[in-house]
């Protein structure tokens, strides 16, 4: 069965769709069957594939649907230039998926059980989430495995790690048992700035072991490729950012081997 990854982060400009979208293509390169799920009404990760947001039209629905159970997973799931990458997109109506969820029934999971038939023809599925803690991004997590956290290296983003942890471990004990952060990779990474290494520095120490070893660096090419509609092996894979990414995906790789390994 495939592992299902929240990628998650409430704080905004820390690099979590450009992690998704590009570790999701990493991951893709090397033959692994991936699902990419788009859950942030913001449709980011939908466009960086150069896909369109239509919930509605011939494309065949967006996540919305599938989150208010109109539709399975198989009946939004698109394909996208990279034979082994399929994308769930964000559709516009996922925007008011905030408020429409609040009467239903198991709102908190109404993802789970989609994603958990879908998964088995997946290596991994990874979710993108919103910047914030709602409804949609609690959905995420009561469907995930694990969480994988970009974390940008300033003080602020501590704080919100802090917030986030708080949030997963109470997701964990109350609605999906066993639920944990099983890795942090540090994003938008300027090694000239001696704020940099004192993050990276307390954050490797206080999450020992889910720290990783790989960080992705500033990179112009890295922020000009989601205009372009493609993760960033597809638009410069000699780029500075295109090899971190590749490099994170062998590590995520080595992670999973071993976590499979001791279980």
């Amino acid at each position: 069965m495939g592992r299902v990854i929240a990628v998650a982060n409430q704080k905004g400009g820390v690099g979590k769709t450009t992690t998704a979208v590009n570790l999701a293509a990493s991951l893709a390169v090397a033959e692994k069957r991936i699902l990419l799920v788009d859950m942030d009404p913001q449709g980011n990760a939908t466009s960086g594939l150069g896909q369109d947001r239509n919930p509605t039209g011939a494309t065949g629905g967006s996540a919305y649907d599938v989150l208010i159970g109109e539709k399975g997973v198989a009946e939004v799931v698109r394909d996208t230039e990279l034979p082994f990458l399929k994308l769930i997109p964000a559709g516009q109506d996922l925007a008011g998926a905030e408020i429409e969820l609040v009467p239903l029934p198991d709102r908190e999971i109404r993802l789970r059980q989609p994603l958990r038939l879908a998964a088995p023809e997946y290596d991994f599925v990874i979710i993108d989430t919103p910047p914030s803690l709602g409804l949609l991004t609690v959905n995420a997590l009561c469907a995930a495995d694990g969480v994988l956290v970009p974390l940008q290296c300033e003080y602020y983003a501590l704080e919100g790690l802090s917030d986030l942890q708080a949030t997963v471990s109470l997701v964990g004990r109350s609605l999906n048992p066993g639920l944990d952060i099983e890795g942090i990779l540090l994003c938008m990474v300027d090694t000239r700035q001696n704020l940099t290494e004192q993050v990276a520095t307390e954050v490797r120490s206080h999450f020992e072991g889910k720290v990783y070893d790989t960080t992705i660096p500033r990179n112009v090419r890295l922020s000009e490729a989601p205009s372009f509609g493609k993760p960033i092996l597809l638009y410069d894979v000699a780029s500075k950012g295109a090899k971190t990414y590749l490099e994170a995906a062998r590590e995520f790789l080595q992670r999973h081997s071993r976590r499979v390994a001791s279980a």
